[in-house]
């Protein structure tokens, strides 16, 4: 690679399965009165997770457990205890989301400020060395560039400031809802619309489990025939249907999938987290329920590798994939996983999940691991890195990589597929180099996604990437040592000649096996030398024969190969 030096490339792994599992069904057939209940419910618990989350953001570093239990001792007065213990934790997790996010966009205002350094100490017009960027194209973008150039350093200097205090900036409902009200036509929108998704998305109304308590949670409880009943919070108490300030809805819950795992939960009051929430799309009601799962023993790599694997390839529109043996040759053809990204979100989520299941039933059927990138676009699609590649940025941008590797490996523990995570670098570059024209014919077409398929699954069996170089025809036969077929690291004479196909070649000799096939010299042939072969040559015999093979050739002898001679 001219231009710069490698990258270390980290080993592949096996991907960690989930700790989790969370169903999710529609409260059908509710009333009038459920809905109003409803509402209520989740409008003032909002409202106590909203102020909750501003004294803890108030806090920053100096939070201490001191702090948590004053603030859970002043949301009881207004909920009941356990209420109060499900909003500061969904408190505590939203605001180290938020130092996650702050600290990753820390990261990419760094690359940015790097970038255009760099680019900015080169001459106007100088082009690139390898993958280093090169000068601006003219004085009025390098310009440009200088002021953006302050602006970043000043968002930077700002953020810093920020994380050294503990100052997060968080939304409830989200920032980008909350700039929709400012840009109804563009959002397409009316106000009464904006409102209601605003105050839906501002709603809180989740419970955390409980081992030991009835089916498994004592705030929102759900029966094994679909009674969903909540504990009303202190204020609404008066709202109650039921004894011990319950409310029970009449519509029913029923789990279609994991409904026996979660029947199996609520009947040993095992803990399950519920959280109801509303679609105003839809105008629906729905209930998720969650609970964790002893994480699952994932096999060893070589056990993954045993027999071969899937290389799969993510792009912007489809999985392309091939199926590769134990030594990292290709088999079959390749496959290809078609997604479509455009619409909605749920739309996108369905297409993402009907690829990766029909990819999984794939690997399912000849019992193979997948092997898949490790991808991580967080600091790539800056447009300081990639400059007026505004279409290349939009389309990593929208590549779902983290939801999609998320979903593919909760799918494939279901099914007992390994995932095989390797490292991304140069696997499209020199899948290209090596393997873009080998497995192209007439009948079959390479692209270079397929290509990069064969290069990620190649990384993860362990082999390089690269071909073993084919010598020349002159240097083919089977008294050569260079091979161009693959054999795995600890075979055996995988760098020897192989021996002869046994069976007879013409009718007047029998089936047998040659003792060593490899000495073409050995055998009696027509125009080969019936001498005995000397082990090794002095220099002084060997210049001798060399002058000798040249006088041959010069009288137009019939042997093509230097003759030895015989000792004495």
């Amino acid at each position: 690679m001219r231009g710069g030096s490698l990258r270390t490339i980290a080993a592949p792994f096996v991907a960690v399965g989930p700790s989790g599992v969370a169903i999710r069904t529609r409260l059908s057939h509710l009333s009038a009165a459920d809905e109003q209940v409803l509402r209520l419910v989740a409008a003032h618990l909002g409202s106590l997770a909203s102020r909750d989350l501003k004294r803890r953001c108030a806090d920053g570093l100096e939070h201490s457990a001191e702090r948590w239990a004053e603030r859970k001792r002043a949301l009881t007065e207004e909920a009941s205890s356990r209420w109060a213990g499900s909003i500061t934790k969904a408190t505590h997790d939203q605001w180290a989301l938020s130092r996650r996010a702050q600290l990753a966009h820390i990261h990419s205002l760094q690359a940015g400020v790097r970038t255009i350094a760099h680019r900015l100490s080169l001459p106007i017009g100088e082009k690139g060395k390898g993958r280093a960027p090169g000068g601006y194209r003219s004085a009025r973008e390098w310009f440009a560039k200088s002021r953006r150039l302050q602006v970043l350093e000043d968002r930077l200097s700002a953020e810093q400031a920020d994380r050294a205090v503990g100052r997060v900036r968080v939304v409830r409902g989200g920032k980008r809802l909350a700039r929709n009200r400012h840009h109804l036509p563009a959002a397409q929108l009316t106000q009464a619309q904006w409102r209601q998704r605003w105050e839906a998305a501002r709603w809180f109304l989740q419970a955390d489990g409980e081992s030991g308590k009835r089916f498994g949670n004592e705030t929102i409880r759900v029966t094994p025939d679909g009674e969903v009943s909540l504990k009303l919070p202190a204020p609404l108490a008066h709202l109650a249907n039921a004894p011990h300030g319950r409310y029970t809805l009449t519509g029913a819950a029923l789990f279609h999938h994991r409904s026996d795992e979660w029947a199996d939960r609520i009947t040993t009051n095992k803990s399950v987290a519920y959280r109801i929430h509303y679609d105003t799309d839809r105008s629906r009601w729905y209930l998720t329920a969650s609970w964790t799962i002893p994480p699952i023993k994932t096999v060893p790599l070589s056990h993954a590798r045993t027999g071969g694997l899937i290389g799969v390839d993510t792009n912007a529109d489809h999985l392309a994939a091939w199926r590769l043996d134990q030594h990292g040759n290709p088999c079959g053809q390749p496959r290809r996983f078609f997604y479509d990204l455009s619409g909605t979100a749920m739309h996108r989520d369905a297409q993402v999940r009907h690829a990766l299941i029909r990819l999984l039933h794939w690997a399912q059927r000849h019992g193979l691991s997948i092997a898949i990138e490790d991808l991580d676009f967080g600091a790539e699609k800056t447009r300081e890195k990639h400059g007026r590649q505004k279409r290349f940025r939009q389309l990593i941008s929208g590549m779902p990589v983290s939801k999609l590797r998320a979903r593919l490996v909760s799918m494939a523990a279901e099914l007992g597929i390994t995932i095989v995570a390797v490292d991304p670098a140069y696997t499209s570059r020199w899948g290209a180099q090596h393997w873009h024209k080998p497995p192209t014919s007439k009948t079959r077409k390479t692209t270079r996604h397929d290509a990069a398929s064969i290069a990620i699954g190649r990384r993860a069996l362990g082999h390089r990437i690269r071909r073993r170089t084919a010598p020349p025809p002159a240097h083919q036969s089977d008294g050569q040592e260079h091979r161009t077929a693959q054999a795995g690291h600890g075979t055996r004479g995988r760098e020897e000649t192989r021996p002869r196909i046994p069976g007879p070649r013409t009718r007047s000799t029998g089936t047998r096996r040659g003792a060593n096939a490899g000495d073409q010299d050995a055998q009696h042939r027509s125009e080969r030398p019936t001498e005995p072969v000397q082990p090794m040559l002095s220099p002084e015999e060997r210049s001798v024969d060399v002058v000798q093979h040249v006088s041959d050739e010069a009288f137009g002898a019939t042997c093509a190969v230097p003759r030895l001679r015989s000792a004495g």
